[in-house]
């Protein structure tokens, strides 16, 4: 008898064995508390200069990509290759100026065409800025040159 009332025990703990878990310790997520650091910071500011911190915060609006850098990159590919590791570049949203001066013509047109494909795909563009010279854009990133482009294409550069 004294084995079912152990497996009883086991599967059916008593009341007064039950856990509280609102007693059980809570693990530290460094996010949160580097939020909480930066809001305790806030308000102090804001008490030093006399005003309300809890009105400063809900109206404060914070750009998150302007803490990303933007990075240029330039290559010079000589071979199909080469076109893996710019794509790389593409997908981490770096700029990329192409030099193509050095491919034979056959690998010109075929470096073009996937990194034209991989650039859409990210929803960036590729853009002629010189004879066998080309800028790739992600998304993020805005060209401001048009009339640039409509003049080397009527000098007969074409993507």
């Amino acid at each position: 008898m004294k084995l079912f009332e152990n497996i009883k025990d086991f599967f059916f703990a008593a009341e007064d064995d039950d856990v509280d878990f609102a007693d059980a310790p809570v693990r530290n997520d460094p996010r949160a508390e580097r939020a909480a650091a930066a809001i305790e910071h806030e308000e102090a500011v804001a008490a030093a200069e006399g005003g309300n911190a809890g009105g400063n915060r809900r109206n404060k609006v914070v750009n998150i990509q302007a803490t990303a850098q933007l990075q240029v990159v330039l290559v010079k590919p000589s071979a199909f290759t080469d076109a893996k590791q710019i794509a790389d570049h593409l997908i981490a949203k770096k700029t990329v100026v192409l030099n193509l001066e050095t491919a034979s013509p056959e690998n010109k047109r075929r470096i073009i065409d996937f990194l034209v494909g991989v650039a859409y795909a990210n929803g960036g563009s590729l853009k002629p800025v010189a004879n066998l010279t080309y800028i790739i854009t992600p998304y993020n990133v805005g060209f401001v040159g048009e009339d640039l482009v409509g003049e080397l294409e009527n000098n007969g550069v074409f993507i």
